[in-house]
């Protein structure tokens, strides 16, 4: 009997290892990468980011007045980001300024300026911000 528990206990414990890599959840940055990557080249560019961040703009833009408040924004940028990003000062994001802030935030996330980002550099501090622009 103490066998038995011992074995199943064992195969228990060894169950998780048996599983495939595909079983595995992918990183958070994989998932970013693939749902902006349009060329599925593995990286994501300049345009690509653009592209993401106008579609989201549009997505929490609720109210019809062409810009984004805090309350919109859900977290998205700083108050410290926004007072960079908010050049007018009033206190919201058109548009082109939160597409501005996400090529920016593009910038720092590829310190190699190669003109991509992959998903080592989207794991950076500069990279998960941008990310959060981009969701």
């Amino acid at each position: 009997m103490i066998l038995n528990r011992t074995l199943l206990l064992a195969a228990l414990l060894a169950a998780p290892l048996a599983l495939p890599v595909s079983a595995e959840a992918k990183p958070k940055t994989d998932r970013t990468i693939a749902a902006v990557d349009t060329d599925s080249d593995g990286t994501i560019d300049l345009a690509e980011v653009k592209a993401a961040a106008g579609a989201v703009f549009d997505k929490l833009e609720k109210d019809a007045d062409g810009t984004l408040d805090t309350k919109e924004l859900q977290g998205r940028v700083s108050r410290k980001d926004m007072k960079q990003a908010d050049p007018d000062n009033d206190g919201t994001l058109d548009k082109n300024e939160y597409l501005a802030l996400a090529e920016a935030r593009f910038k720092l996330a590829d310190p190699d300026n190669d003109g991509t980002i992959d998903a080592k550099e989207l794991r950076t501090p500069a990279g998960k911000a941008l990310a959060r622009l981009l969701k």
